[in-house]
């Protein structure tokens, strides 16, 4: 699933390629995509409208809109942005633009979600999440781990808790911070509060800086692979030399994910 590097990408991109541009036509050749409202009403109500600012908010992408509405985009495990689309045979929704160019929403798998909503913000996703990285001081961060008895791999993966961190950064950001991603929350000292606070922000900036990992069906949307997954120090490096200390990874899983790390170096 995209993490907040890579919608963070994918949102930067939009701003230079389809600010203020009108969605002059949407051709939707998967209706399953979009959950509200109907697909006619959908299509009714983008075409002639002009995109005004893109935002993002965690892991969700969304589309201000000339009459007032939003095109929430959640791209979850397969969604893809393509810009300029070439109509591909994993396009489920195309919206051409005043450009004479079009913008291809993917989704080889089905699981993404379109919504073109009133008021983005009233989404049951959105009222239930957690603050961003970004968004906390280190004492909020330390304060918000204190009672928290739950394994700190699951816990940073666990959106209503701290949104926008999936699972390759809260690998990575466990690494660089040298703790087990099987502690208990509240068995980290302060001084290693801070240190994963600081590497956890270090992380999510490093791979917004290489435009994302692309590790499964996440591309820019120019439909270029990220380029972060180079630099990962830990995430599917199973078997392979610690960067560190030369000890094997090892891979465990922890609330159904997959879940790398050094026994070594990390404790």
């Amino acid at each position: 699933m995209p993490e907040l590097p890579e919608v963070e990408t994918i949102k930067r991109e939009l701003e230079k390629a389809v600010l203020g541009k009108k969605i002059t036509k949407v051709s939707i050749l998967n209706p399953k995509v979009i959950k509200e409202p109907s697909a006619e009403k959908f299509k009714k109500e983008l075409e002639g409208v002009t995109i005004k600012s893109i935002l993002r908010k965690a892991k969700l992408l969304i589309f201000e809109l000339s009459n007032g509405k939003f095109l929430a985009i959640h791209l979850k495990m397969t969604g893809q942005l393509i810009y300029p689309g070439t109509g591909s045979k994993l396009a489920r929704v195309i919206f051409g633009l005043s450009d004479g160019k079009n913008l291809d929403f993917n989704d080889g798998r089905l699981f993404a979600e379109l919504r073109l909503v009133d008021d983005w913000q009233k989404l049951k996703f959105i009222q239930g999440l957690g603050p961003e990285p970004f968004d906390l001081s280190v004492d909020k961060f330390k304060e918000m781990l204190a009672n928290k008895k739950t394994k700190i791999k699951p816990l940073l993966l666990d959106q209503t808790f701290i949104s926008g961190c999936g699972n390759i950064y809260a690998n990575e950001a466990l690494f660089r911070a040298k703790i087990s991603p099987e502690r208990p929350a509240n068995s980290l000292s302060d001084k290693e509060k801070e240190l994963l606070f600081k590497e956890l922000k270090e992380t999510l900036k490093e791979a917004i800086a290489h435009k994302g990992s692309s590790v499964d069906d996440y591309v820019q949307l120019s439909g270029e692979a990220g380029g972060y997954a180079k630099y990962h120090k830990v995430y599917d490096r199973e078997g392979k030399p610690c960067l560190r200390c030369k000890k094997t990874i090892k891979r465990i899983t922890l609330s159904g994910r997959g879940t790398y790390f050094c026994p070594q170096c990390q404790i």
